[in-house]
Order: C-alpha cells, then structure tokens, then sequence
C-alpha cells in the first residue's frame, strides 16, 4: 500500500538527510535489490539502499574501497551487444521470444514498439503502464526499457527491465539481455542464478501492474535470457523458469524492516554524506546493525568494511552462514573455543556437545592436550584457523 502523501514526504525528506543534502539520490536497481533480498536481515544495507546512497563512494570514504561492480568494458560491450539484439525494431529479439516461448503463436513480422519517454521515474512508470494497458489483443509488443515501481520496505523502489514481450494472448515475458556467452547452449551457472534472481525482482513489480488491471493480465514464470552465442557476438537465448526465485525473493522481500523504522532509530543528525569526516562517517555508518557473512563480498560494496568489523568482533557470521547455523547460541569465536574447552556451554547441547568431540579428536590428530586450544583468536593464524576452518572464504 502506498504511503500517504504527508507521510511519505516526511520520509522522504528524512532519507535525503541521511544521504546529504547535497548528494543526489543513487537509484536502487534490480540487481541490488535481489542482494537485498538475499539478506534481509542487514538493516545497514537496507537504510543505505532505501536514502540512495552510493555505497561506492561511502566504502571509499571509509578505507574500505571495493572492487565488487561490473567494469567499463563489461558495460560497453554489454550496451553493444544490447542494440544488436534490438535492431530493426526488435525483430531478433521477438523472433528468440517466439521460438523459446510461445511457437503456438503468430511469428512477430511486425510489432508495436511505444514509446516511454516521460519526465522522472514517476512518469515513466505512468507511461509504462498505459503502454502495457493499451497493448493491443493478438499483437507483439515490445516494451524498450520500460520502468516499474515495487514497493520495498516501504519506499518504493523504480526498476528499468532490459526489455518487456506483450504476447499475442495477451501475457507478459520479461527479458534479460547479458554479456556472458552461452557455450553450447549453457552458460554460467552462478551467471544464469544471478540472473534469474534479478529477472525475479521484475517479475514481481509487473505482477503489481497486472494486478491494477481488469482482467488481470497473466505474467510469465518463464522469462527470455539473451546471451552471446559461443565467443561470437550473434545473440542466442534460453528459457529460464524462475518460480523459485521469485517465491524466495518475494518472502525475503517481506521480512525487510520497514526503512522508516530503522531511520526513527538513528541518533539525531545520522548522515551518510561521504565527504563528512572519516571519523564521523565512521560512527553513522557504525549506528546501523550491519548482518554480514562472504557472500556479501560478491553483492555488497560496503562488505570489505563489514568484514573487517565482524572479524575484529570475533563474529562467527564472519565465517558463513553455514558455520553460524551450526553453532547455535555461540555467537563469537571467544564463546565457541571456550564451549570448546569445557569452560562453558551446557554439555547437553548438541553443539556444544560436537565442538568438545572435534576439541578431543584434533588434539588426538596432533598428538596434543586440549590446552593447544588456548590459542586466542588475535594469534596470527585468526580466529577461522583457530576453529579449523578455511580463511579462503
């Protein structure tokens, strides 16, 4: 449900004075807000996210630059081989539409192609929904860079899908155009699921178009995932079904803290300004629970920071999330060696119970007494070496 208009002024404002005054607004896209989902546990993440703030420039600030975003010649030739797959209209596009997705249908000779242009992403999102609304019965419509609204904790987030297919019947595939090439017709596992998860984000804010519509319009599970053939720049798809992604990404979304709850929380004057001084940056971004685990270093620019203050913490989340759902009540890696040792812990607990087992059998495997334990975890092999786990993650 959308915020009142008083309401959401308010915040509104609020999130722009976190941000800076000054500092204009970086927009949440589908990609950050499938990582978002992926942790929806992070309220830093997702303060950060919901003010527009370029996270970029903040861990920079911060002494924690990272390298995690795609590189300018990902961009560009990724933007290339986008207008190859929509020359002439289209055409190529709406013919591996056809092929992979609906050959019971008229092959697309021809095709609408409206035009979205409006001012701001309000507009656009407008435009797009009259366009989607007006596409006409028994024809192919292509939707270029359309823009939608989902609601994300609150705020709402404006999402700029590749490409959107209206069907003959009247459903709705959502496309995505990537760079990475499809070797004999696979690609990438890790790729394709990323993809999928953005595709799913998509999915759902057309689901909330759909749903405004009288009749509904049905909204496909299986969206069009264009790549480069082999190492050639000739376009090639596949059909990827992504009603798993979509229901996770749907339920994570759901479980965010309302933005607005975790700004109320924030001492008076928070702002995420990256000029401010280091110090004073320092303590706002600090101001914010952060969940961090490894896999944020592949999705998250502020992971460098968050890792080195889970590490310096003595979290066990900084070992993975697996690691952390083994230990149960065990928090930090102080608690897990001295549950360890039999200085605390009630035996009875399975985990407990497992580390004290794994404490004996190392010590066996060494030839060693239980004291080697002792070893703190501000020695030189860190605390994942100390619970003889691999600091490769």
């Amino acid at each position: 449900m959308p915020l009142p208009r008083t309401r959401g002024t308010a915040l509104r404002q609020r999130l722009a004075e976190l941000r800076g005054p000054e500092v204009p607004a970086k927009a949440l896209d589908a990609r950050a807000l499938a990582a978002l989902a992926a942790n929806p546990g992070c309220k830093r993440r997702a303060i950060l996210d919901g003010a527009g703030v370029n996270k970029t420039a903040l861990a920079s600030a911060l002494g924690a630059p990272s390298a995690f975003g795609q590189s300018q010649f990902a961009l560009t030739r990724g933007n290339a081989f986008e207008a190859k797959v929509k020359a002439d209209g289209g055409a190529e596009l709406l013919r591996l539409v056809h092929e992979r997705l609906d050959r019971g249908a008229e092959p697309p000779a021809e095709a609408e192609v409206p035009d979205l242009t409006a001012i701001g992403p309000e507009g656009r999102t407008a435009r797009t929904a009259l366009a989607l609304r007006e596409a006409t019965a028994g024809a192919w419509t292509l939707l270029d860079h359309p823009m939608l609204a989902l609601d994300v904790a609150g705020s709402p987030a404006f999402l700029e899908p590749d490409a959107v297919v209206v069907h003959p019947d009247g459903s709705w595939t959502v496309v995505e155009i990537k760079s990475f090439p499809l070797l004999d017709g696979s690609a990438d596992p890790s790729k394709v699921g990323a993809a999928a998860r953005q595709a799913a984000v998509y999915v759902l804010a057309l689901e909330e178009v759909a749903a405004r519509l009288d009749p509904a319009p049905k909204v496909r599970h299986r969206v069009l995932l264009v790549c480069p053939k082999d190492f050639s720049n000739l376009p090639a798809a596949s059909a990827v079904d992504i009603r798993k992604q979509r229901a996770v990404t749907a339920r994570q979304l759901a479980r965010l803290t309302r933005i607005e709850d975790i700004a109320d929380t924030l001492p008076e004057g928070t702002c995420f300004a990256p000029d401010l001084p280091a110090a004073e940056l320092t303590a706002a971004v600090e101001s914010v629970p952060a969940t961090y685990a490894p896999e944020c270093l592949s999705a998250c620019e502020l992971a460098f920071h968050c890792r080195d203050r889970s590490r310096a913490e003595g979290a066990v989340t900084s070992l993975g999330r697996s690691v952390r759902a083994e230990l149960g009540g065990l928090t930090t890696v102080e608690d897990v060696l001295a549950a360890a040792r039999g200085e605390t812990g009630d035996p009875d607990d399975p985990a407990v119970a497992a580390l004290r087992r794994a404490a004996e059998l190392r010590s066996e495997a060494l030839g060693a007494r239980p004291e080697v334990l002792r070893r703190r975890p501000e020695t030189p092999e860190g605390p994942a070496e100390a619970l003889g786990v691999s600091a490769c993650r």
